[in-house]
């Protein structure tokens, strides 16, 4: 047996020892999850590699303000996996199709006690149209 599997183990049968080791707090009531973390696929809209910059350009595009999960948790999933797969810096941006007035649609970070995650957002009806209307592929961005 591992010196990790026997670590696994003890935490497993002994699971207060642990947290109050660690966290510095007691407890009774925790509550032993799989430890097999489990991933779904998700695709993004649109991912490449940028070979001279060593980076990787991911675009996600909304229609809608609302998802679910919430964006900025998939951002973060998103920036993960493809650092996780390629270990190259990842450049992200939403950019917002439909004019709203919601929170999500201004919101370009996930934020939790532990872990911050900043995206960038475009929000296509605050975009000056020039710069869209000098390239054929993007005539429909243009406002």
């Amino acid at each position: 047996m591992s010196v990790d599997n026997i670590c696994k183990y003890l935490s497993e049968q002994y699971p207060e020892s642990f947290i109050n080791w660690v966290l510095g707090k007691t407890t009774t009531d925790a509550e032993i999850l799989k430890s097999e973390l489990s991933v779904e696929p998700i695709r993004a809209d649109f991912v490449a590699l940028l070979r001279s910059q060593e980076r990787i350009l991911h675009l996600e595009f909304q229609v809608e303000a609302i998802s679910n999960p919430p964006l900025p948790l998939r951002m973060l999933d998103y920036y993960v996996r493809l650092y996780r797969q390629y270990n190259y810096p990842v450049d992200q941006f939403v950019i917002f199709l439909k004019r709203t007035s919601s929170a999500a649609a201004y919101t370009d970070e996930f934020i939790t006690d532990s872990t911050t995650h900043r995206y960038r957002v475009i929000r296509l009806w605050e975009q000056d149209p020039g710069p869209l209307l000098a390239f054929p592929a993007l005539l429909p961005f243009a406002t």
